[in-house]
């Protein structure tokens, strides 16, 4: 699957309608940059690579994963709210992002409408919604591994934890040994090889061998079934309680980063995924006001990001259209959250 045919390629006319400017003031749309080369993906990004390029920015907009996994819709729409907020972010001192690609988003859109009729409350759409997200697992990891070979970091956004996966794959295949991941989430998961769902991202890269080694800060202990821990354990996985963080307080957040970022081979590529639906209150697929604090969402970022081996962001999970006092303000959350996950992490890369 060639990576050109499942990217919509950005440019200034694309995000026109989010940008505004203000005088005696710089932008963040107004510093970051675009793939103008007419080479095919590959070349192109190795091309802006040499021309000081460090982070590219891409969109899934999907939420065919999480209704593969018996869940809610409206994942669609967390780039749209991120877009809206970091792209007027001002540019100072304290971040720039001149070292940023904004390139734009996975395809999508054909098999959002092929699943707009599977309804994942019989066997027969939820049989559907999985193998679309076996089509859609393909697309992701073509276009991230092209990405990953051309030494460019990917920050991904949107859709659901399903793309892990085509992460973990395309970093695996790109640097042609397993890797190794970090997840800010209350589940772990790691459920039964099924049928490709938001569930078993991590289940599957392991089972295909791109994982090697995968810790979860922050999982929620009635939130996962036995299976879930057992095949955890069995795979020589480890974890930290957001009981042990926020309940009984028997570490701290970031003595549980500290541990388990110790854990990991520095010779192993690292990826950070944070399931925004750790965070108190956050419009999301699976909502919550049991969890985390942006805050300290940003500090795992920020904390994570800080290892010399890390090599992408994936921010997932963010639905703006189920925050309880409506969309208009589950966009505004949404962005803003989504926005400070990005500038923790580019701060923690760039320092």
């Amino acid at each position: 699957m060639t990576a050109h045919n499942w990217i919509k390629i950005y440019n200034e006319s694309n995000i026109n309608h989010y940008t505004a400017t203000r005088e005696n003031e710089t932008r963040f749309w107004q510093s970051l940059s675009f793939l103008k080369s007419q080479s095919p993906l590959p070349e192109a990004l190795k091309d802006a690579s040499e021309f000081g390029i460090k982070y590219v920015l891409v969109a899934v907009n999907e939420d065919i994963g999480p209704r593969g996994n018996c869940g809610n819709g409206g994942a669609t729409d967390g780039w749209q709210a991120f877009l809206k907020r970091f792209l007027n972010l001002p540019c100072n001192q304290f971040l720039t992002p001149s070292n940023v690609l904004l390139l734009g988003e996975i395809i999508t859109h054909d098999l959002q409408a092929q699943s707009g009729s599977a309804d994942n409350a019989t066997p027969d759409g939820l049989a559907q919604l999985r193998a679309l997200c076996e089509t859609l697992d393909e697309r992701v990891s073509a276009v991230l591994q092209a990405i990953f070979d051309a030494g460019l970091e990917p920050i991904l956004i949107g859709g659901g934890h399903n793309n892990s996966y085509g992460l973990l794959k395309a970093l695996s295949t790109s640097s042609q040994g397993a890797c190794q991941a970090i997840n800010f989430d209350p589940h772990a998961d790691f459920r039964a090889i099924e049928g490709r769902h938001s569930g078993n991202g991590f289940s599957y890269a392991y089972q295909s061998g791109y994982l090697a080694d995968y810790h979860v800060v922050g999982m929620h202990e009635q939130k996962n079934n036995d299976t879930i821990i057992a095949s955890l354990q069995n795979a020589g996985f480890t974890y930290t309680t957001y009981q042990d963080i926020l309940v009984t307080r028997e570490t701290s957040l970031t003595d549980a980063i500290k541990v388990a970022t110790s854990r990991f081979k520095q010779s192993l590529p690292l990826g950070i995924e944070v399931d925004v639906d750790a965070i108190s209150g956050m419009p999301v697929s699976a909502y919550t006001n049991c969890g985390f604090s942006v805050n300290d969402a940003e500090h795992f970022v920020y904390h994570s990001a800080k290892q010399a081996n890390t090599r992408y962001l994936h921010l997932c999970e963010a639905a703006p259209k189920n925050h309880p006092q409506g969309e208009q303000q589950g966009v505004i959350e949404a962005g803003q959250v989504l926005s400070g996950l990005v500038c923790s992490y580019l701060k923690a890369r760039q320092s």
